[in-house]
């Protein structure tokens, strides 16, 4: 294997908004790979709009964008310069396999800010994560990402064997599809956005980021190896440790005593069938400490893909009194992190970080009133020849009602508007109720613990790139690190 120029640290792109500009600005800043998450960007824009967009950002990045008056729509629609005192968020449009030209627009336009903002006032490279799972959001945000010159998109929680043609086809300004995964389907759903459409005589000449798929196993890996059409341009692998989604374990599905899911060996990583893959690919979920970054290079590895270690550093978008209160515990050494196979609406497991207070708290999880009113989650379902958009963490009538089982509601969380909170967007009810956090981290603490020794009051991105970088031979970085 030969080891190009590409970053040897990847930031990961957690959460909604946790992964932020300022994050993932930072550590492209350091020549690595800064990742912004790219999932539910309208709303965030929608919200930090009427939150009076705070510093100025997106106006400044909006600034850029290539169409004034779609930019401007957006700000008309949801800027509130003074804020909202106190008052609930506006709702934005929902996304759907044919979503209305409001809900299209807001979406490129967040996705744009982000990227936007990421990349300003330097030249490293910079990343947006999606996830396979949101298919009714890829078209938007993938074009949003693109119009800002994004250099990577990587996509996880599902197979993505059509994104290397999708970022072809928006390359050469051709319209994009992708195949939706609807339920009880008996035709081929595909959704269709076509840059042209959209933005006319002011798209502009648009250049194709790399693509990294994340995959769990070799065999998918080779899988999506072998056809051209489908071929990313390199792999991310995730072990069933890392934070957010993971995996089901190959087999049949067993939990042990604390109710997790069991992994044994078949869900291990061959590393060596990696390599013998011939693709550039970075290893995740228990690769945040420096040894383990060199342990990852001498195997073949381009480099490793780190979160938990960003997810509490003072540039993540986490509210800061969340993350104090991780910190807190991680320093205690209380810090305790649950692979739950239920609390994800997509049926993947879900890591929770256990801190009191957020919904790791069955009281606090059962105070809230079933809602779905972001619909990130979603999943399309064909019923009596139409489509229907259903989650099983709705009211569990409605659930019903669309044809699911009510067993299948049990333990789910609303995380679309969990993840909202985690960040400082959460929705205030008209009834008073506030939207709870669900945290999320990776189960492997050691590069934190070892963090939080080094730095007892906290660290920054420019602190975990340098340690996580220490033990990385110089002819392997070249100019990647820049400690301006």
């Amino acid at each position: 294997m030969v080891r190009t120029r590409r970053p040897v640290l990847i930031q990961g792109g957690m959460g909604i908004a946790v992964s932020s500009w300022e994050l993932a600005r930072e550590v492209s800043r350091m020549g690595q790979l800064g990742v912004v998450s790219g999932t539910g960007l309208d709303g965030v824009v929608a919200r930090r709009l009427q939150d009076g967009d705070e510093g100025g950002h997106i106006r400044r990045a909006l600034r850029h964008f290539p169409s004034p008056a779609m930019a401007q729509r957006v700000l008309d629609t949801y800027l509130l310069p003074d804020g909202r005192h106190g008052k609930p968020y506006r709702p934005h449009p929902m996304m759907t396999i044919d979503p209305s030209r409001t809900a299209i627009e807001l979406a490129l336009v967040g996705n744009f800010a982000e990227v936007w903002l990421a990349k300003e006032g330097h030249d490293g490279p910079v990343g947006i994560n999606l996830l396979e799972k949101v298919q009714a959001s890829t078209l938007t945000a993938t074009l949003g990402a693109m119009l800002a010159g994004v250099d990577y998109v990587i996509m996880g929680a599902g197979i993505p064997k059509e994104m290397p043609q999708l970022l072809t086809d928006f390359a050469a300004g051709r319209p994009g599809h992708y195949t939706m995964d609807v339920h009880n389907a008996t035709t081929t759903y595909r959704a269709t956005l076509d840059p042209v459409a959209v933005l006319g005589d002011e798209l502009p000449p648009l250049r194709r980021p790399e693509f990294l798929a994340i995959v769990s196993l070799h065999v998918l890996a080779s899988y999506l190896n072998r056809d051209e059409r489908i071929r990313p341009d390199g792999f991310i692998v995730e072990g069933p440790k890392a934070g957010g989604h993971s995996a089901v374990p190959r087999g049949r599905m067993t939990l042990d005593d604390a109710g997790e899911p069991v992994y044994g060996p078949k869900d291990d990583v061959d590393v060596a069938a990696m390599v013998a893959i011939g693709l550039p690919f970075w290893l995740a979920g228990t690769y945040g400490t420096a040894d383990r970054v060199r342990e990852a290079l001498d195997l073949g590895a381009q480099g490793v893909q780190a979160g938990t270690v960003f997810a509490l550093c003072t540039e993540s978008g986490l509210r800061p009194t969340l993350r104090e209160a991780m910190l807190d515990r991680l320093r205690t050494g209380r810090l305790a992190v649950k692979n739950d196979p239920l609390a994800s609406p997509t049926g993947f497991p879900f890591k929770v970080a256990q801190v009191p207070g957020t919904q790791s708290d069955d009281e606090v999880y059962e105070a809230r009133e079933r809602i779905c009113d972001l619909g990130y989650l979603r999943q399309p379902v064909e019923k009596d020849g139409a489509i229907v958009m259903r989650c099983p963490s709705e009211p569990v009538h409605m659930f019903v009602k669309k044809g699911g089982d009510a067993a299948e509601t049990a333990g789910r969380k609303c995380l679309c508007n969990a993840l909202m909170a985690n960040v400082g967007l959460g929705q205030v009810r008209r009834s008073g109720y506030v939207e709870q956090p669900a945290l999320t981290l990776g189960q492997d603490l050691t590069g934190p613990a070892e963090l939080i020794r080094r730095h007892p009051a906290g660290w920054t991105a420019r602190d975990a790139v340098t340690w996580l970088l220490s033990d990385v031979p110089a002819e392997l970085l070249g100019d990647q690190l820049v400690l301006c």
